[in-house]
């Protein structure tokens, strides 16, 4: 009996260690289907959300989302870097706030001005606003409608005895380089040949200064900028009376671009409608100046 009861045992405890074998074998076997089973299923799942996620980013890029302004950096007070290193002006103040009411984020893009027509026909920039003239440049632009008038004015040094164009006869005259004075001077041949020369300068703040230290005898340039920039130095330089041309400021894109150029228009006759476009004037000139709606 008692070899019964051993032999009982023995195969009680066989019975039970082949059932922990058998579970732990068939736990792991399982185990590795389930993993790779929820691995198939969790992949697939991750492949759908990466497709998902990937239309809705082409989605995203496919939406604008940036308005972004190409200006030149030194033409105060259109576009100019402040002495904080802000990019600040009359013009950018106009594009921020049209942006923000298009629903754009608004982009200060400072560009070398004669290499305007490569950054918008790259698209790094979406216009040109920065004091820009229409004058001589109708066909080239998709344009808003002008916002502000201007001329294109000689400026001297208030001792020079120069005080008509006809005393700049053998005269030095420096102009910025692809600005709407230069095109104003090459449009008048015959004034432009009584010069000694005409001159071209990268911005208005160096021909200013080529002016002060006697470098040049003249520059012609924006009537604006001008009296903006005369008012900020102190200097002694003064405005001829004598205007080379009379001009209109408007925005710049790229021809052809109506839809964008249509989107603005109707946002900056809004800001002149509630006034807005009057108060950022003020803020600049210490009155209205701007010409929508008027």
């Amino acid at each position: 009996m008692k070899k019964n009861l051993a032999a009982a045992v023995i195969v009680m405890m066989t019975a039970a260690l082949a059932g922990c074998g058998g579970s732990g074998t068939s736990s792991e076997t399982t185990a590795a289907p389930e993993t790779t089973a929820a691995g198939t299923e969790s992949g697939a799942e991750s492949e759908e959300s990466s497709e998902a996620a990937d239309g809705a980013e082409s989605q995203a890029e496919g939406e604008k989302t940036t308005f972004t302004v190409g200006f030149d950096a030194d033409l105060p007070p259109m576009g100019f870097m402040d002495d904080d290193g802000n990019y600040v002006g009359f013009d950018l103040d106009l594009a921020r706030e049209a942006a923000d009411r298009m629903g754009l984020e608004f982009v200060a893009q400072p560009i070398l001005w004669d290499a305007k027509d490569m950054e918008l026909d790259n698209g790094t920039i979406d216009c040109v606003w920065n004091g820009f003239t229409i004058t001589g440049r109708e066909d080239e632009y998709t344009w808003t409608e002008p916002y502000m008038d201007n001329a294109q004015v000689f400026v001297v040094m208030a001792d020079s005895g120069i005080s008509t164009t006809d005393d700049l006869a053998g005269k030095v005259v420096e102009v910025q380089v692809d600005s709407a004075a230069e095109a104003a001077l090459n449009s008048m041949p015959d004034l432009k040949a009584t010069f000694a020369s005409v001159e071209t300068t990268p911005n208005y703040n160096q021909a200013i200064m080529d002016l002060e230290m006697g470098a040049v005898d003249a520059v012609a340039m924006d009537s604006v900028v001008a009296q903006y920039l005369l008012t900020q130095r102190g200097t002694d330089a003064v405005v001829l009376d004598d205007a080379l041309s009379s001009e209109e400021y408007a925005v710049g894109f790229k021809l052809g671009n109506e839809e964008m150029r249509d989107q603005l228009q109707a946002v900056l006759e809004e800001m002149a409608a509630d006034g807005t476009m009057a108060e950022i004037s003020t803020e600049w000139f210490g009155s209205d100046i701007t010409t929508i709606g008027k």
